[in-house]
């Protein structure tokens, strides 16, 4: 097994990364691609691209989305309390090393693995050469954010710290139409669903799904402009250049659907999704008008009629957001595993995250207990 760190996904070869990606469109060689030619990763962000890639016999048979970090803003798996502790002590906690998708909590393979070998063994190999590159290189820790079941194995069985989290996720359980989908709700939950549409429909609004390659230009400028102003409303600044999205729109068309909100004839709010054949990914929102419960009809409610229209089995709603469960989300384990370098922090760490744990799992009980659906 020869291992190689790549400085760019542009140095892999597209249907060799795809290959092991499969379909899932975040973690497409396209939408990686399209971050760094757009400049939203790379120099003078604090995500520096370096794939770790595995090749058996020339051919690329795994690898690992991998970031240089200099910060932890992106994330969506939060440590700034330990970068803290090792400030207070003297200590440089950046750069560390993250794998992730950049600026987006979904879970997915880290751990890309090719199917037609052992893949046991080689995400063995792939953790210890993760390991060996953490203490070659003298970063503070690794981090691997979101990781689906399969991924998450290899690092459970190295012994790595496990963290918890919960998101939210809608279940299309081969629904006909969204008035079926509310019949699984309660009454209470079910007339306050009708109640906030009729509310969006009687302000004047008219909502509109365009999938990606019908989508004009125009229309890319206002999403931009939405998208911007919700981070500015944060205070915060936007991760993503309008370039990734004129990139993203010609590259990756058949995994993107906008829904956009017009009165008047003119456009108020969008929100961006990305999908595959079972899943849809809501990633990013704004508005230039506020309407009470425009957010979700924009964001939950027409990406939920879609899945319906489409027979895609989930929607993930992305990070945070109680206010998902009352619209027919459920409760959604998520985890992070981490190796830090240095072993007194690594002891201290591990009490706050087991301390945390019973934490996340006394919420997502309660979470559970707060279910809008109807008792089977």
């Amino acid at each position: 097994m020869k291992v190689q760190l790549a400085d760019s996904i542009s140095e892999i070869v597209a249907d060799d990364w795809n290959a092991l990606a499969g379909d899932m469109p975040l973690l497409s060689h396209a939408f990686l691609s399209a971050l760094e030619a757009s400049k939203s990763v790379g120099a003078r962000t604090g995500w520096q691209p370096c794939p770790l890639l595995f090749y058996e016999e020339n051919t690329l048979v795994g690898a690992i989305p991998l970031y240089i970090k200099n910060h932890s803003y992106g994330e969506y798996v939060f440590d700034w309390a330990w970068a803290e502790a090792y400030e207070r002590n003297g200590l440089n906690y950046y750069p560390k090393l993250v794998s992730a998708i950049p600026f987006s909590p979904i879970t997915s393979q880290r751990l890309l693995l090719s199917p037609k070998h052992d893949q046991s063994q080689i995400s063995s190999l792939m953790v210890k050469a993760l390991e060996q590159f953490l203490y070659t290189h003298q970063f503070s820790s690794v981090h691997v954010l979101f990781p689906n079941a399969t991924s998450a194995v290899p690092f459970r069985q190295h012994n790595w710290l496990e963290r918890h989290g919960v998101q939210f996720e809608w279940h299309n359980e081969s629904f006909q139409n969204f008035d079926e989908f509310l019949t699984q709700l309660t009454q209470e939950k079910r007339k306050k669903i009708k109640q906030e549409r009729k509310k969006v429909l009687n302000a004047g609004v008219v909502c509109q799904r365009i999938k990606g390659q019908d989508i004009t230009e125009s229309q890319w400028d206002f999403f931009y402009q939405c998208y911007c102003r919700t981070y500015i409303e944060h205070r915060s600044t936007p991760y993503l250049t309008r370039d990734f999205f004129k990139i993203i729109g010609q590259t990756m068309s058949q995994n993107i659907l906008l829904v956009m909100a017009f009165k008047d004839n003119q456009p108020i709010a969008s929100a961006l999704n990305f999908y595959n054949q079972n899943t849809l990914y809501g990633r990013y929102w704004g508005s230039i008008e506020y309407i009470p419960n425009l957010h979700f009809e924009v964001c939950y409610y027409q990406a939920q009629e879609f899945c319906i229209a489409e027979n895609l089995l989930f929607f993930e709603g992305g990070a945070q957001g109680e206010h998902k469960l009352a619209r027919g989300f459920k409760p959604k384990a998520t985890c992070s595993f981490h190796k830090i370098a240095h072993p007194d922090f690594s002891q201290a760490i591990e009490k706050f995250v087991l301390q945390e744990t019973q934490g996340i799992a006394e919420y997502t009980n309660e979470l559970e207990e707060r279910a809008p659906f109807k008792a089977k």
